[in-house]
């Protein structure tokens, strides 16, 4: 009885132990077939290389007008073009050269010149006119009445002798005006070509930063050939260094 229950026991647990073990050999080949799986699915997968981007280099542009300024900071003008400018066309050495702010000055001075001109030439005529007038004796000729005061007249001699000498006086003086103006005009050319040469000229002049100017007393020696007795006398001494 004994034996049997022992038989049976022992069946039992060989059946116990195949089954587990047939459990175990087949968790082991589900898990090398999932490795198998894994390995084949690893070398059929091609991951991609992310490379890391390149530096861009960022180039700015520079703004139209800060390049303007500075072409017109760098810009120098031509000596010889603007003095053939001012020579041709009044105010065109300035205007080359970029300084505009001496056209009022040049054009005024041709303005005043061209003006004083006129109005001169126009009272010499007048005078002159007036003097002929009273000089001859045609009774029909009075134009030198305009400037005798209202309801005058020359009746004798020594009025007309009188009147004849002021009208000479100014018809002169207002010639040699009408002469002057035309001078100074051409002085205001000349000097509005000279400016927009030497102008030019300057503008590739460079001043040295150690420019300055001293003050410092000084012996002066008062030996003349007069005054034989030595002597001497304290001074002041200007000194410009450049």
């Amino acid at each position: 009885m004994y034996r049997q229950l022992i038989l049976i026991t022992f069946l039992l647990l060989a059946g116990t132990l195949g089954s587990r073990a047939q459990e175990v050999n087949d968790l082991d080949a589900i898990d090398s077939m999932l490795v198998a799986i894994g390995d084949s699915l690893a070398a059929d997968t091609v991951i991609p290389k992310v490379e890391a981007p390149e530096p861009s280099i960022v180039v700015h542009d520079i703004p139209q007008e800060t390049k303007s300024l500075k072409d017109m900071a760098r810009w120098q003008p031509n000596p010889k073009r603007a003095l053939w400018l001012a020579l041709v066309f009044p105010g065109g050495g300035q205007i080359y050269n970029r300084k505009y702010w001496k056209l009022p000055i040049v054009y005024g001075g041709f303005i005043g010149c061209f003006y004083a001109m006129n109005w001169n030439n126009t009272m010499y005529k007048d005078y002159s006119q007036a003097y002929v007038d009273l000089v001859d004796k045609d009774p029909g000729t009075q134009s030198y009445n305009q400037f005798l005061h209202l309801g005058r007249q020359i009746t004798t001699d020594s009025e007309k002798k009188y009147w004849t000498d002021i009208f000479k006086k100014r018809k002169d003086k207002f010639r040699r005006w009408r002469d002057l103006s035309f001078f100074v005009l051409v002085g205001v050319y000349a000097l509005s070509v000279i400016d927009a040469y030497v102008d030019a000229e300057l503008s590739n002049f460079d001043i040295s930063k150690d420019l300055s100017l001293k003050l410092e007393p000084t012996i002066l020696n008062n030996r003349s050939s007069n005054n034989p007795i030595d002597g001497s006398s304290l001074g002041l001494q200007c000194s410009l260094n450049f």
